[in-house]
């Protein structure tokens, strides 16, 4: 009995730490997050990812041989506008995941699936330098050189969470991360490099009635793109995040903290002057902590023009 209550209380506590840093803490790779785009630009998207691989764990943790497959799919919205004379937009996302994983605990396999709802996330960001707010006729005739951005997103905590289960997708804590982004178009050549650092809020009833806490975590990416014939672009990506150390009842985890990175390559396709699909691929490339995955990720988008 003792047994099998450690078993699901080790498990238990890791998928959550799976799918939050998958899908929320450093591991976003957006190129194009700061280019320009005409004032009253709306975007309906649709994404579809699958992330396999094996889970890096604390030493002295009795788990061994853990690999998990997560399949995450997420609904948003975006729309452009004028912001004081600079280029604006707001984003919202909402993922829903899904997944298992196994291992050996203690000599012993174990394997867990869950589903359902994982945080929601906002986004806003607007224009220091470059990119005036355009109307669509004006944009036309517009040429990007250097664009410096500044973005907000906050991620809350309404994904599934139950205090008295030791498996949940969502948080149940804020999480707000600034971002400074830089992207210069040379030629057919986007060259784009931003830093943040996601600010992390107190889980309160982790694990029941434990209280959670969580240093910040540092966010690079950069990116390479290149524009091809008919709306095309293709491009390679990379990004770098530093950071997360805990505290459980104010009491400092021994385990390590996040250094990892990934690269990846992504690649546009507009099919339609309103629909688009994107795909990605991505892997990590050091991992010293936590989620060493392979991701796929297709895309969908419909695009449209319409009242500010």
């Amino acid at each position: 009995m003792y047994r099998n209550q450690v078993r699901i209380r080790w498990l238990g506590a890791l998928l959550p730490f799976l799918v939050t840093w998958m899908t929320l803490m450093g591991q976003e790779l957006e190129p194009r997050a700061y280019a320009s785009a005409p004032v009253g630009f709306h975007v309906l998207l649709g994404v579809y990812s699958r992330s396999d691989g094996s889970v890096l764990m604390d030493p002295t943790l009795p788990l061994e041989d853990v690999t998990a497959g997560i399949n995450g799919t997420a609904l948003g919205y975006f729309r452009s506008f004028d912001f004081f004379g600079r280029f604006a937009n707001i984003g919202l996302t909402v993922p829903y995941a899904w997944g298992s994983m196994q291992g050996l605990l203690e000599g012993e396999f174990a394997r867990i699936t869950r589903s359902g709802l994982a945080d929601p996330r906002l986004r806003f960001a607007f224009n220091l330098v470059g990119a005036p707010a355009l109307e669509p006729a004006e944009f036309a005739g517009y040429r990007q050189k250097t664009n410096l951005g500044l973005s907000f997103s906050l991620a809350a905590p309404l994904g599934q969470y139950d205090a008295n289960k030791l498996i949940n997708l969502g948080t149940n804590r804020w999480a707000f991360k600034p971002e400074l982004g830089l992207s210069h178009l040379t030629g057919r050549w986007l060259l784009e490099a931003a830093g943040g650092v996601w600010l992390l809020g107190t889980n309160d009833r982790f694990l029941g009635t434990l209280r959670r806490e969580q240093s910040p975590v540092l966010s690079l990416q950069g990116h390479v793109t290149y524009n091809l014939p008919r709306g095309m672009w293709g491009g390679f990506d990379a990004n770098f995040f530093r950071g997360g150390g805990t505290r459980i009842d104010g009491e400092k985890s021994t385990s390590p903290t996040l250094r990892n990175s990934r690269l990846g390559v992504t690649f546009s396709l507009p099919v339609h002057r309103r629909h688009s699909f994107k795909i990605s691929y991505d892997n990590g490339v050091i991992t010293r902590l936590g989620s060493d995955f392979s991701r796929l990720s297709v895309g969908y988008q419909f695009v449209w023009l319409g009242l500010r």
